[in-house]
């Protein structure tokens, strides 16, 4: 498909593919897109042009669509698509954001726990889950376009997610949408424990919402869980995504009025991220209250020792699950890790001839691995 031009006559978006085919967009609700949202719409049709010179006064409401015609759309095509029809979804949420927006705002990194939050939270709200794993990967200049297409290829290149996710760069971007459209009269929870990837998603937020006057209030869920829940529990929560939609709901019960975070600690966490953006790292803990980077093979040695410990119990060295690997190895840390982190440098070991491997490495649960 050759997108040639596009027109917008609000809530439709037109989009000349063709030098005479017309495809339509109708927006109707204001979530914004991405290319998968795009190819199970229903929400398109498509139609002939008399001339190219048409598109100017194409109405579509004036003519049939055509039926049983298809075209073939790369992401490339997708993605662009999804930018024109997420500007007017922006313009219109814009001009409706006082009315859009009556309640709070909650921000938390990873949309398995956006999700307890909107179960549990009260309505109204407003759960901005961000999609992403910020204790792995560079954040060299996010989230500007350059750093972002960094930790895309990054990512691509080395994480082996379960389920492929191929528009996370799209995601990204309509989380930093959803933000900027934040009306500055709300107030705004960011929601975060002590481990790395939460930590350093807190410091990135507060970057991007540098420019609003809202009151921001901090919920660390980890000393949360220790204040209200640890005395009946004794296992460990480092992690936001441990917690269940009620446990959830009564920290922001119990919390939702507490103190306003400060202008100056605002500050030190944006010039903490101005820090982290300037470099390439790829790995980081949380160690003494600091978010720490350490070298890309950090935990092999830990992978290393674990598999020993696993091929003593066995009568000779045989292959072990590598689900089974990782799932042991983080069970032992007093810290959250990242699981698939640690399949990339499981492989790496593979690729180095430290380990030997059985099966197919298309996820943790498809190859089984041991020393040599």
């Amino acid at each position: 498909m050759i997108l040639i031009k596009t027109r917008v006559n609000y809530p439709f978006i037109y989009f000349l593919v063709e030098e005479n085919l017309v495809l339509m967009y109708r927006i109707e609700i204001d979530k914004y897109v991405t290319a998968s949202t795009l190819i199970d719409s229903s929400n398109t049709e498509m139609y002939d042009l008399a001339s190219p010179e048409s598109f100017e006064s194409f109405i579509h409401n004036e003519r049939e669509p055509v039926e049983g015609r298809s075209i073939f759309m790369n992401h490339r095509d997708l993605d662009f698509m999804a930018d024109e029809i997420n500007k007017q979804i922006q313009r219109n949420r814009q001009l409706n954001k006082a009315k859009n927006q009556i309640d709070a705002v909650h921000l938390v990194t990873g949309e398995s726990p956006a999700g307890s939050l909107r179960l549990g939270l009260d309505r109204p709200k407003t759960v901005i889950g961000f999609p992403d794993a910020f204790s792995i990967g560079p954040l060299w200049r996010i989230p500007e376009k350059e750093g972002l297409n960094f930790r895309t290829e990054w990512l691509f290149d080395n994480i082996n997610f379960e389920q492929e996710d191929t528009e996370y760069e799209r995601k990204f971007k309509n989380v930093l949408l959803q933000i900027e459209d934040i009306a500055p009269h709300v107030p705004i929870y960011i929601w975060y424990g002590n481990n790395a990837e939460e930590q350093t998603g807190l410091r990135l937020y507060l970057t991007l919402l540098r420019d609003k006057p809202n009151k921001i209030y901090l919920m660390n869920t980890t000393e949360l869980y220790e204040k209200y829940i640890a005395g009946d529990d004794e296992s460990a929560y480092f992690h936001t995504g441990l917690l269940d939609s009620k446990q959830l709901k009564r920290f922001f019960q119990k919390e939702q009025n507490n103190k306003t975070l400060s202008e100056e600690k605002r500050i030190n966490f944006q010039e903490e991220w101005r820090s982290l953006s300037q470099k390439e790292e790829v790995l980081r803990i949380w160690k003494n209250g600091q978010i720490q980077a350490v070298p890309e093979d950090y935990f092999d040695s830990l992978i290393i020792e674990k598999l020993e410990s696993l091929h003593r119990k066995q009568e000779s060295p045989e292959f072990i699950l590598t689900a089974k690997v990782i799932g042991e190895l983080v069970a032992e840390q007093e810290e959250f890790v990242d699981y698939f982190y640690l399949e990339f440098r499981l492989r790496q070991l593979v690729y180095n001839g430290t380990l030997e491997i059985k099966g197919v490495p298309k996820s943790m649960r498809h190859y089984r691995i041991k020393l040599r």
